[in-house]
């Protein structure tokens, strides 16, 4: 997207954030220092915690970046010995390296490296390069996209039986660097693939190598989806040790920890968990603030405001028999091998809704593009759309269909109060529409599927039957616990499971990179930190990365 603003605006906001990583740069310094000076020297008889991520950051300090440096300098504070495994120059490209205009041209391996000399000062670090393994590399000439989307190589290490799924280990990074779900079987694709298995089999022969030098007592891994840290950790599975990642919460600057896989959060409510007239409240003024866009996710406000229905869109509407909300997602957060379950893949489900909105003339179907899908001004702009699916098959020209794009900030809460019921793929509004009492119908899996809130039928044959009589159906009720499950996992996932780190972290000059504030080094030990101390008690001894309702506090009521 061609950038409008004046030059002078522009070299103002250059100028910006290059004084705000300065600054970030000079506290990140003195901060390891200081972690240096005064963290223990480790017993010998513990084990270290290996650190990895390489896949959230290149020269900033992304959340997740954060959360893992506040980690470590944490864990080393309290005396656990940490190993950081970093990346030198070892992917050819790596995920956020990846130049959508020329899949060959190298990633910014100097100024990452710069970087992580910053974030790792004073710290064990294991590094490795990029070495390709000449018989993979035979073996993977001449493959289609689809062969290579399935490969499978073993490694060669002793202790692993198993051949490594490289295909299926790089898969979903291919298709969120490209911004894709559907890849074209073309030469540059094919060279992208081969070069993400090369890459994730060194780091899979790397982290071996550190395993087996190295008695390990867990694993700290960013998101586990990307294909170098879902490389490391099939390797932590196969050796038997333990591992956890993480990703942002649903709170502002918090994280999520898990065994599991972060992406989908697994949350583990207790059946006789019921909120207090305290918990309650808490969570209507959260939702108050929600339902009028006013929230962030990864550090990105998607709402900038939010405009009701206006009187032509209720005139059309008056025309027909009801109407039905169709909610998509970014298809970089539809592309993980999780969320597609019933169908293959987010358009696959959309040409099923499309055969519904031919055959049922008297129901208005407004089918809602995801506010992130054409994100202005940033590489995050999806290249397989939900406005090129609806242009190219002709949805817009269908007379009970109404098409609201990325960039129409229409208030969707109030298309759910006016739904006969919802048609989500796997986005948060479905969760949201179930705390509004709608009855909502899911196409792919979410993190809010795994409790009864939202109907989710088990094949395509079975969401076709639902959707039918949910739109021919006299009388429609939503079950009456689809409600109280919302709101119960709603407040465990917010204030239980999202555990804050905003005492530590600000705003970054950037969207989506944050900046740490200014504390003493002392803050950083598990005794003086509710949320450190739940992570150290999860990462050295197994125990739930929940925060206990003694100890909540809501990261959204710090300013910046």
């Amino acid at each position: 997207m061609q950038d409008s603003q004046p030059p002078l605006t522009r070299l103002r906001q250059r100028y910006t954030v290059w004084r705000g990583q300065q600054r970030n740069h000079a506290r990140i310094a003195r901060l390891a220092r200081l972690v240096a000076e005064h963290a223990p020297q480790p017993a010998a008889s513990s084990r270290p915690v290996v650190i990895f991520n390489v896949s959230t950051r290149l020269t900033g300090l992304s959340l997740n970046a954060a959360f893992q440096l506040l980690t470590g300098w944490s864990l080393r504070l309290a005396g656990v010995p940490v190993i950081h495994f970093v990346c030198q120059s070892g992917l050819s490209p790596c995920v956020l390296g990846t130049n959508r205009r020329d899949y060959t041209a190298p990633p910014p391996c100097e100024a990452c490296m710069a970087q992580s000399s910053r974030l790792y000062a004073g710290a064990q670090t294991h590094t490795w390069d990029f070495q390709p393994d000449p018989v993979l590399s035979a073996a993977l000439q001449g493959l289609s996209v689809q062969a290579l989307s399935c490969f499978e190589h073993p490694l060669s290490a002793p202790y692993i039986q198993a051949p490594a799924p490289l295909g299926a280990l790089v898969l979903p990074s291919a298709r969120w660097a490209l911004r894709r779900h559907s890849l074209p079987d073309d030469e540059p694709t094919r060279y992208l693939l081969r070069q993400y298995i090369l890459s994730a089999y060194r780091v899979a022969m790397e982290f071996f190598a550190l395993l087996e030098r190295v008695q390990l007592q867990s694993a700290v891994i960013f998101n586990g989806m990307m294909y170098p840290e879902a490389a490391a950790r099939w390797v932590c599975r196969q050796m038997g040790v333990r591992s956890v990642a993480h990703e942002v919460g649903f709170q502002r600057f918090s994280t999520f920890f898990t065994e599991g896989e972060p992406t989908a959060y697994p949350l583990q409510i207790p059946e006789d968990f019921e909120l207090s007239p305290q918990q309650d409240a808490r969570l209507d003024a959260y939702l108050e603030q929600r339902f009028q866009g006013q929230f962030t996710m990864a550090g990105i406000r998607f709402w900038p405001e939010m405009r009701g229905l206006d009187d032509a869109f209720l005139q059309m509407a008056a025309r027909f028999r009801q109407l039905v909300p169709v909610f998509t997602n970014v298809i970089y957060d539809t592309s993980q091998v999780h969320a597609n379950v019933i169908f293959e893949h987010m358009f696959a489900w959309l040409q099923t809704v499309a055969g519904l909105i031919r055959s049922h003339p008297d129901t208005l179907f407004v089918i809602r593009a995801h506010p992130d899908e054409m994100r202005p001004g940033t590489a995050k702009q999806s290249n397989q759309s939900v406005r090129d699916w609806v242009q190219e098959n002709g949805i817009r020209e269908l007379p009970n269909v109404v098409f609201i794009d990325s960039q129409e900030y229409i208030s969707s809460y109030e298309l759910i109060q006016r739904a006969r019921f919802v048609m989500v793929y796997n986005s948060s509004i479905g969760l949201e529409a179930a705390l509004l009492g709608a009855l909502v119908l899911c196409g792919g899996k979410a993190r809010y599927t795994q409790y009864p809130m939202v109907f989710f039928p088990a094949s395509v044959q079975a969401f076709q039957q639902q959707a039918e009589h949910f739109l021919s159906a006299d009388v429609i009720q939503v079950p009456a616990e689809f409600q109280r499950n919302a709101r119960r996992f709603l407040y465990y996932q917010l204030y239980r499971a999202s555990l804050p780190l905003d005492e530590y972290l600000q705003t970054g000059p950037r969207p989506g990179f944050v900046l740490l504030r200014e504390f003493s080094w002392d803050r950083l030990l598990p005794e003086n930190s509710p949320t450190l101390r739940v992570l150290h008690a999860g990462i050295t001894a197994g125990q739930p990365f929940l925060l206990p309702d003694n100890e909540l506090k809501d990261a959204n009521q710090r300013k910046d």
